[in-house]
């Protein structure tokens, strides 16, 4: 009798344990997607304003959802590489404030009209080390879905992307450290700058420069 009644508190016990993991994985997945999905529904709804709405106005619009998205700052010092400790303050200072715009400009102008596309977020996550892969296709009203994947990594408790893997592996951020690298050779920090000026300007026909 002992023996059934051990056994029966064992499984109990272990049914307990793994309904809470469960829960534990379920709260931990739905921190990791929320800031991709409330993206998602910042470039719907700066899609669905369209071309109609000034720039600048879909700029402010989208601005909270990217912030809170991603690692902006980790990201342009990945993309710099090396060179980064080399900078000045004010360099650093100023390159920030000017990728963070260029990366808004980006995707203002990306997703600047709607007809009838969706976003979906797949349920499963995939781990590679210490990220996440959050998996997104952009699926069009007719035609073939684009698949669009944010690697997430956790900072101080709070999930950001760190790149964004075009159909599923072309990482953006490597081919961003490249186009860098290239500016950076000719010019250093000011180059660099200079760049992304431009590049924000020829993205919102001149409504920022």
């Amino acid at each position: 009798m002992n023996v059934i009644f051990l056994r029966r508190q064992f499984v109990f016990f272990f049914l307990g344990a793994l309904a809470t993991l469960q829960l534990a994985q379920a709260a931990d997945d739905s921190a990791i997607i929320a800031p991709i999905a409330k993206l998602n529904e910042a470039l719907l709804t700066i899609m669905k304003a369209g071309r109609a709405t000034p720039f600048t106005q879909r700029m402010k619009m989208l601005a909270p959802a990217i912030e809170q998205a991603f690692d902006l700052p980790g990201i342009l010092r990945t993309s710099v590489g090396l060179r980064w400790n080399e900078f000045s303050d004010d360099q650093k200072n100023e390159l920030l404030r000017i990728f963070e715009l260029f990366t808004l400009a980006s995707y203002t102008a990306n997703f600047d009209s709607f007809d009838g596309q969706r976003f979906e977020i797949l349920p499963e996550i995939r781990q590679v080390g210490d990220e996440r892969i959050v998996q997104t296709r952009i699926v069009p009203k007719n035609g073939d879905a684009s698949k669009l994947d944010y690697v997430m990594r956790q900072e101080g408790g709070v999930w950001k992307a760190v790149d964004v893997l075009l159909d599923g592996s072309i990482s953006r951020v490597a081919i961003q450290r490249s186009d860098f690298r290239t500016t950076l050779a000719s010019g250093g920090a000011p180059a660099l700058i200079r760049t992304l000026h431009k590049k924000v300007a020829d993205l919102s026909d001149g409504a920022i420069s």
